[in-house]
């Protein structure tokens, strides 16, 4: 049973008190004082559970109780199995609001398993009910323990049917119910199949993987060969689109093997005049940038432009990416410009210049301002402030031993402001926007170290194979750690999605390690970030995760905060589960309170244009767009 409890769910951590104070709540102390006086002590195994004022810093001493930490007061799990225990079950329970794991087994309690089990547990990770005499039906209501890997109910008198919602439990890694009075079919789990010993001693209970069930079986192998068929088709359809999106792969990369300089492209458009009036289109009106934050930019041609890259040089490539290639530009007055190669763009001159327009119209200063864009032949190009210090993931993951470290203050205002740059996408830009390629790769930072989110609007102007499907087929950039599990099911990009991969960000700040490999892991680990911190949370060793060297310099109430947030973003894996945009920034903001990183004016609110949950497609610049803008 130990083990049981060491091995909890990936999601023990997520959204309980991280952040506990160093002596017990009343709400824990009142809670086992319920269990107490609630339940018979025949054979006096809480007798050390003495409640004075001394109590309070020591109740992770009293007999069954584990806590998060040793110095710690804030119970984790209560361990009272075999005991010898009588009465009903403990309703006070529900005090113990950080608790992720109870074991009542083997005792003598009797009576029905609260109808309301998951308001009084909530997030409960082990539930341990076996060999007692609990009775009457198992509640459907512990379908919404969503939390749940342990759930053992056997050896009591329960009765009736197992709740068919039970199976939606997607984390469920541990089931039994043998040796009850239960009947009817047995439920199909979606992540999770158990053997014939979790259902034994149930007479009445029927279907896999026991006896089938008489009647309705000719219905059910109807539904297997629909189900199959639909099934069938959606992978074939996959499949295709990956072909598919493999030979445009492989097409490119010959082009690259033609061409070892990458620039032939440049060469092609060199000496081209009409770049739409013969001028690089600025995006503000007499050609100056869009934002009181920055500098202004003179006109310009594309000649000015290839002069500035070196005739777009590989030399002058800061980094690649999904969406396209940004090169260095330094104009002949010292003006640093990025300037961004859009690959295998889709919409047409007009269509593309309404996307520009309205890009051009986001501004935020924590975005990564558009300065202006060129059409020419079959090129498109993006020009873009130069952001000076570079990504968050080579600030955070060095190649160079003598890099600058990034103290707490310093991530922790990257976490916020970058935060308050996506909620600003989200949900107070017109028209709305899902990035869709969050990583530590797309926030830069600036002079001053304030991040800047860049690549926003544009997947919608690429390849629609590319963008979808580069996802799972195409890790040249390390993407694939940020992806929100749902996406391989949907194809479909969503806010929350979006959530998912920033709390992936906001993991790297607060662990130091990278989204897709994680050096502190054992040798034989072969998973992500988010794989490790899950491990990390079903053992209780969450603190682990935190950086070392952050650890210990009086920020831990703040990284133990900041960690719980991450935890939300990335650990649900149903999306509903995860907060917005916006209250991850404003969950964060309390973070870094003291630090004034923001002022009541930078509070961001939401507008009622809309649920943004419902966005599912960044919105196209049309004519009809722009008159709202």
């Amino acid at each position: 049973m130990v083990s049981g409890f060491r091995a909890a769910s990936a999601l023990v951590t997520i959204v309980v008190w991280l952040l506990v104070p160093r002596h017990a709540t009343p709400s824990d102390i009142e809670c086992l004082k319920s269990i107490q006086s609630s339940l018979e002590d025949p054979n006096n195994y809480l007798a050390s559970w003495i409640f004075d004022n001394s109590s309070q810093r020591s109740i992770c001493k009293f007999t069954g109780i584990e806590c998060w930490h040793e110095d710690d007061n804030k119970v984790l799990n209560i361990r009272l199995s075999d005991m010898g225990l009588k009465g009903e079950f403990p309703l006070g329970i529900a005090g113990c609001t950080s608790m992720t794991g109870l074991d009542l087994s083997s005792n003598s309690i009797r009576g029905n398993i609260p109808h309301n089990i998951s308001s009084i547990i909530r997030f409960i990770t082990i539930l341990d009910l076996s060999s007692n005499q609990f009775s009457g039906e198992i509640p459907v209501d512990i379908s919404n323990c969503s939390f749940l890997n342990v759930l053992k109910l056997e050896n009591n008198q329960l009765t009736g049917q197992i709740p068919p919602r039970i199976g939606l439990l997607d984390r469920i890694k541990t089931f039994s119910v043998a040796k009850n009075q239960l009947t009817g079919p047995i439920p199909q789990f979606v992540n999770a199949s158990f053997p014939a010993e979790s259902y034994d001693g149930n007479a009445g209970l029927c279907g896999k993987p026991l006896s089938r069930c008489s009647g309705g079986s000719v219905k059910s192998h109807a539904s297997a060969i629909v189900g199959g068929a639909v099934g069938g088709v959606t992978v074939a359809a996959l499949g295709c689109a990956i072909g598919l999106f493999l030979y445009m792969r492989r097409m490119s990369r010959r082009k690259k093997e033609d061409d070892p300089l990458g620039n032939k492209w440049a060469t092609s458009i060199k000496g081209a005049k009409r770049i739409k009036a013969s001028t690089l289109c600025l995006l503000s009106q007499n050609y100056t940038l869009l934002s009181m934050f920055e500098k202004s930019v003179s006109k310009m041609n594309l000649n000015d432009l290839m002069k500035a890259t070196n005739d777009f040089s590989n030399e002058n490539i800061i980094w690649s990416g999904r969406t396209g290639t940004v090169y260095k530009a330094v104009l002949e007055d010292g003006t640093s410009l990025m300037v961004k190669r859009l690959q295998d763009t889709q919409h047409s001159e007009n269509e593309f210049a309404a996307e520009m327009a309205t890009l051009g119209n986001i501004k935020h200063r924590n975005l990564v301002p558009l300065l202006g864009f060129c059409l020419t032949k079959n090129e498109r190009l993006l020009v873009y402030k130069h952001i000076p210090n570079g990504s968050l993931h080579d600030m955070l993951h060095p190649v160079n031993e003598g890099a600058r470290v990034m103290d707490w203050p310093l991530r922790l205002k990257i976490g916020i402001k970058a935060a308050k740059g996506f909620a600003y996408l989200h949900h107070s830009c017109n028209p709305r926007i899902i990035h869709r390629n969050v990583s530590s790769q797309c926030i830069l930072l600036d002079a001053d170290y304030e991040p800047r989110i860049s690549d926003f609007g544009l997947p919608r102007l690429m390849n629609p194979i590319d963008t979808h499907l580069s996802t799972f087929v195409n890790g040249e950039f390390g993407d694939l750690g940020y992806v929100a599990p749902e996406y391989a099911r949907t194809l479909m990009a969503t806010p929350k999605g979006d959530v998912y991969s920033f709390g992936v960000v906001l993991l790297e700040l607060v662990t130091g390690e990278k989204a897709t490999h994680v050096g502190r892991a054992p040798e034989s680990f072969r998973g992500s970030l988010v794989d490790w911190t899950s491990e990390l949370s079903a053992s209780s060793r969450l603190h682990y995760a935190i950086d070392e060297s952050l650890a210990g310099k009086g920020f831990d109430n703040e990284l133990f905060q900041f960690l719980k947030i991450a935890c939300s973003c990335v650990l649900p894996t149903n999306p509903k589960e995860r907060p917005t945009m916006f209250e991850v920034y404003q969950l964060l903001r309390a973070v870094g309170q003291r630090y004034d990183f923001t002022t009541e004016d930078d509070i961001l609110v939401p507008t009622d244009a809309g649920d943004a949950d419902q966005l599912v497609e960044l919105i196209v610049a049309r004519d009809d767009v722009q008159k709202k803008v």
